[in-house]
C-alpha cells in the first residue's frame, strides 16, 4: 500500500481501530524529509497490512502542534488507537523494520494495563 496524505480532520479516523498506522510528520523544504520519505514510501509496498501516512507539517500546523511535533522528520506508531511510538529524525530501512516488528509483538493488553495504571496514579 502507498504512504496516504492525512490532514487534522481525518486524522483520529485514520488512527483509530487500525491494527497499526504509521505517521510521518514532514515538510518538502527539509532535506532529511525528503531523504526519509523514499524510505517510508518502499516499507509501506512491503507491509500492506499496516497503514501509512505522512502529514505535511506546513499544511497542517494545528495538527503538528497537537502531536507536540517539534522535529522533522519525525515518525508516530499507532496500534489499535493508541500511541505506542513516536521519535524525531529520519530512519533507514532497517531501523523502520525493527520498529514495526516491535510493534507488531507488542501485548496490546499489557499496554492497556500500563495505560490505566498510569492513569490511576
Amino acid at each position: 500500500m502507498a504512504t496516504i496524505d492525512i490532514w487534522e480532520k481525518i486524522f483520529n479516523d485514520t488512527i483509530s481501530g487500525k491494527y497499526i498506522v504509521l505517521v510521518n510528520f514532514w515538510a518538502a523544504w527539509r532535506r532529511p524529509c525528503r531523504m526519509f520519505a523514499p524510505t517510508f514510501s518502499k516499507i509501506s509496498e512491503i507491509h500492506t497490512d499496516i497503514v501509512f501516512a505522512k502529514v505535511d507539517t506546513e499544511a497542517e500546523p494545528g495538527l503538528s502542534a497537537a502531536a507536540r511535533i517539534t522535529s522533522i522528520p519525525a515518525v508516530m506508531a499507532f496500534r489499535e488507537g493508541i500511541l505506542v511510538f513516536s521519535q524525531p529524525g529520519a530512519m533507514n530501512a532497517a531501523g523502520l523494520e525493527q520498529l514495526i516488528s516491535s510493534i507488531k509483538e507488542l501485548d496490546m493488553e499489557e499496554v492497556r494495563a500500563e495505560m490505566a495504571a498510569a492513569t490511576v496514579s
